[in-house]
């Protein structure tokens, strides 16, 4: 019995591929032999001349080069965050684009021992790297960092999903101790 449901399976599997190869449905895969009796020359029909995409307000061109989406020209570096004695200072809101990559560095004055969380943020965006120390990390995930120290970390990112999130000190609930992120 397994082995009739294993020819089963493998026969619809099969005939899948074939319908899935032969696009029109007249039996064969026209994809080949098309290219090969296509007209050369002169007579041959010039493609159409490409279009420019239409450029919606507030959209912004992203060029990719060698390096993707991951060129250093279409990375932007926003303002810095600084950690000192329960308070964080920011520029308040960071607007985003989703798709968009960014730069961020937050920098601990040492001042006292503290940390700074921004899960939802995290899991919302693709972190490319986290450098401490000039000591580069590429993590998979990331919830908090945290100082004893004065030091500096700067987070490299592709903002993924559209919402508003919070960077804040862990444990704190005051406007002064949190930095807004957009990502539109």
């Amino acid at each position: 019995m397994k082995t009739l449901l294993l020819a089963a399976a493998t026969a619809t599997l099969l005939s899948g591929a074939a319908v899935w190869a032969d696009d029109d449905g007249d039996g064969d895969d026209d994809a080949a032999p098309a290219a090969a009796t296509a007209p050369a020359g002169p007579a041959a029909a010039a493609p159409a001349p490409a279009r420019p995409a239409a450029k919606l307000p507030g959209m912004r061109t992203i060029e990719v080069g060698a390096a993707g989406l991951m060129e250093r020209s279409n990375r932007t570096d926003l303002d810095p965050i600084k950690l000192t004695a329960g308070a964080l200072q920011s520029a308040g809101t960071y607007k985003l684009h989703s798709g968009g990559y960014y730069r961020i560095e937050i920098s601990s004055d040492g001042t006292q021992e503290q940390a700074i969380e921004a899960p939802g943020l995290f899991r919302n965006v693709w972190l490319n790297e986290v450098v401490i120390n000039e000591v580069e990390v590429r993590p998979l995930g990331l919830d908090s960092i945290e100082w004893d120290d004065a030091g500096k970390a700067r987070i490299s990112f592709v903002a993924i999903t559209p919402g508003t999130y919070e960077m804040r000190i862990r444990g704190t609930t005051g406007d002064t101790q949190k930095a807004t992120f957009i990502i539109e």
